[in-house]
């Protein structure tokens, strides 16, 4: 009997340390939550109807992979790991800028692989995320798909982000400079005197190609339209979020602050060593013992612009203070599980496209940031939704971009 009483107590406990890993399972995988389509926020006019019409992507459920597409985490992870397995690996032309503060901006050209079914010539320029660049996977993938839509790409490297490409000035990319990206749309305009822009920007280029296009009217010539996809809006307001542990940011803040100390001390001859260099020997003792990005860009990325404060460098460095000054159609993409952008940010484009009819806001129920995984239980399809939504939104536009166009 006590052999029997024994055997069935050991038979709960398995039951029931398995009944708690498949609820711990359930609920950091999000199993429970359903599917739906993005939730869009528009003014109602002939073109929006139009491309929400001819873009069923943007009002069809987005269905992520069944086992942990639910996952904010793991699709911002996974798409790390896994989009290098079969990434695509386009071939283009790298092409060099000379910047009038001595540094030298480099991108990196792809031809189309076929016409444009429009017949038009269309140029998309692409900036990524933070200190990424035309090599990154998702870069790749999206330049690829591109090119076989019949798009030439021109991918901005971010100043400072290839390991392989020294510095000539004693400065790097930040949050919101948008030299660089103003030099390498400059050359397209004159490389492809007929060719129509599509600008698109990833994460932190999302901030940078809306800064650009809101800076100067004259910016937004031949713009057909622009995309941002997974962007913040304002650095000062996300400070706050990045340093809560809810959703684990403090944890993502960590992370990235040890990639830019990377990237920063990979350069340190160039940013530390010149004469014209505005850092202290203080400043890189600073840069060891940073833990956040807030840290850093106090210590280091404010000073390459001459910015007094931390405060001073996010509020003039942020898209929020130019994205109403944008007219050509804007396309605004973010995640509801997106680890890194809070939900209090997403108040900025969404009573954006309730003022602006040139302006649509698409709020996904699942994603993360950049994943947007699509496909079966556990292998995804390899083309992320947002690749398919990035090209497929402007496609529909050129087809219809003399359909009230909005001024």
């Amino acid at each position: 009997k006590n052999g029997m009483l024994l055997t069935t107590m050991f038979d709960g406990v398995k039951l029931a340390a398995v009944a708690t890993v498949l609820y711990f399972l359930v609920r950091c995988l999000n199993l429970k939550s359903p599917t739906a389509p993005p939730d869009i926020t528009y003014r109602d006019t002939p073109l929006n109807r139009y491309l929400l019409k001819s873009c069923p992507i943007l009002t069809e459920e987005y269905e992520p992979p069944l086992l942990w597409g639910k996952s904010g985490h793991l699709q911002t992870a996974l798409y790390g790991k896994m989009g290098r397995v079969s990434s695509p690996n386009p071939c283009g032309v790298r092409k060099y800028l000379l910047m009038q503060d001595g540094a030298t901006a480099t991108f990196d050209l792809f031809e189309s692989l076929g016409d444009h079914r429009t017949g038009d010539d269309i140029t998309m320029v692409i900036c990524p995320g933070i200190g990424n660049h035309s090599e990154k996977h998702y870069i790749r993938t999206f330049v690829n798909h591109s090119q076989r839509q019949g798009y030439r790409c021109a991918v901005l490297n971010h100043l400072g982000s290839l390991p392989n490409i020294e510095l000539t000035s004693p400065r790097m990319f930040t949050y919101g400079c948008t030299w660089e990206f103003a030099a390498m749309v400059g050359s397209i305009k004159r490389a492809f005197p007929q060719t129509l822009l599509i600008v698109v920007g990833f994460s932190l280029g999302g901030n940078i190609v809306c800064k650009f296009l809101g800076e100067n009217r004259i910016n937004q010539e031949r713009v057909l339209c622009c995309v941002s996809v997974c962007q913040g809006y304002s650095a000062l307001r996300a400070q706050k979020t990045f340093l809560q542990w809810d959703q684990c940011r403090r944890l993502y803040n960590f992370l990235m602050a040890d990639s830019m100390k990377k990237i920063i001390l990979s350069h340190r001859g160039s940013l530390f060593g010149m004469n014209s260099s505005k850092m202290e020997d203080a400043d890189l003792s600073r840069l060891y013992t940073a833990t956040s990005l807030m840290q850093i860009d106090d210590n280091i990325m404010r000073k390459f612009h001459g910015h007094d404060s931390l405060k001073e460098y996010y509020e003039k460095e942020s898209c929020v203070h130019y994205i109403h000054n944008i007219n050509v159609p804007l396309l605004l993409v973010n995640s509801s599980d997106d680890p890194l952008v809070h939900r209090s940010l997403l108040t900025i484009p969404r009573t954006l496209a309730e003022k602006k009819q040139n302006v649509i806001f698409a709020l996904t129920l699942h994603g993360g940031h950049l994943g947007f995984f699509e496909g079966l239980c556990c292998f995804p399809s390899p083309s992320p939704g947002w690749t398919r939504l990035s090209w497929a939104m402007p496609t529909q536009y050129a087809s219809g971009k003399d359909t009230d166009r909005p001024a």
